[in-house]
């Protein structure tokens, strides 16, 4: 039994039975244990999942792009703070640097950037694959360390990592919560809180007996937190999930909970605890929702497909297929963009704090904001 299993189950004993919010939040977080606390976390080929920027450098080169267009639409700042929750190996923010500074070099002396990492042997890759940009780039481990920023905001598949409430109907909507049967983990069902009622009710969902699925409360706090950081500015999200209308329908009853370990889905999440991703879709619903509560602006959301086409992702490969004749791989680009790959399951949302009307590249061929 691993030491971090140990755990859940001690608190089981002392505390009882847990919501799969706590034990997701313990697999994922706990110090120094957890699946993206523990020195040996990998992201990419070596580890157990990738992301875009994993794919091609042209990914990151598309979001320096949009970083540019950003700061011309704020009438060019002279300090546009790029903050990245959560960058992984690093990849994307060495990608949009390494483009910015090589085809927007008036941006780029305007721009300073900063990496929110929690966990120590990231920041570690990170700084290693980000030693031409010390003087552009600071860490910090946590949000509120952060002064307040005019910029944007970046997350590259976070918001799916956050624990979730884990929820059945069963005549009414009843709560999953993890308990022990001698040294197992097993699920019981229990009442449902209010808030979870009121977030079903907010989103107008109904939902049939023998439906399961998952509730992301945490994603209002991180917005929340986001918000007050942000003086004026935007907020760019990448990841994968869907409109609630989509989330939460009938033919989805089984929820949306997967675990990845060495690049194979499965959904056990009582096995290789700690050892493996546990990730749940995100109801951009929810985002555009609560933004706006907070005055803040849904622009755009669309697939990263055409987001990528739209904001000239061609024109981009010409620019630098001249300096890095190599740089050109078909195959890892088309794995952007169709549907196959990641253009239709990942997706793009900027939302904006601000008074300007904003009008943005990305989303001029397609634009799914009336669909949220």
């Amino acid at each position: 039994m691993s030491l971090l299993k140990q755990k859940i189950i001690e608190k089981i004993k002392s505390e009882g039975p847990i919501n799969f919010e706590k034990f997701m939040e313990m697999c994922l977080y706990y110090p120094q244990l957890g699946y993206y606390t523990k020195d040996s976390t990998k992201i990419g080929k070596s580890g157990d999942f990738y992301t875009s920027p994993h794919l091609h450098p042209i990914f990151g080169a598309m979001i320096g792009r949009q970083m540019k267009e950003m700061w011309e639409i704020m009438d060019f700042p002279q300090d546009f703070h790029i903050v990245e929750i959560g960058a992984g190996m690093g990849y994307l923010s060495k990608d949009m640097l390494e483009y910015i500074r090589k085809s927007e070099k008036s941006f780029f002396h305007s721009l300073s950037y900063t990496i929110i990492e929690l966990n120590n042997s990231l920041k570690s890759e990170q700084q290693s694959q980000l030693l031409d940009f010390n003087d552009k780039v600071n860490w910090i481990s946590s949000i509120d360390k952060l002064e307040t920023i005019t910029g944007c905001f970046i997350s590259n598949e976070l918001l799916d990592a956050f624990p979730v409430r884990l929820v059945e109907i069963d005549d009414e909507i009843k709560e999953i919560y993890i308990s022990i049967d001698g040294d197992e983990l097993i699920e019981v069902k229990m009442p449902c809180s209010d808030e979870i009622k009121d977030y079903f009710r907010e989103f107008d969902v109904k939902l049939p007996n023998n439906y399961r699925t998952e509730v992301n409360l945490r994603i209002k706090d991180w917005l929340r937190e986001v918000n007050d950081k942000l003086k004026e500015g935007f907020i760019l999200t990448i990841d994968y999930g869907y409109s609630s209308g989509d989330y939460y329908n009938e033919e989805r009853n089984r929820g949306t909970i997967l675990c990845y370990h060495r690049h194979i889905i499965n959904e056990d999440f009582f096995n290789n605890i700690g050892e493996q991703d546990i990730t749940a879709h995100v109801n951009f619903s929810s985002l555009k929702r609560w933004g706006e509560d907070m005055g803040v602006k849904t622009i755009g959301f669309c697939p990263q497909g055409i987001y990528l086409i739209s904001l000239g992702i061609d024109e981009v490969i010409k620019d630098l297929l001249g300096e890095t004749p190599d740089f050109f791989d078909i195959a890892r680009i088309k794995g952007l963009i169709l549907p196959q790959g990641m253009g239709e399951s990942h997706k793009i949302m900027i939302q904006y704090k601000g008074n300007r009307e904003i009008k943005m590249k990305g989303f001029q061929f397609k634009n799914r904001v009336n669909t949220l």
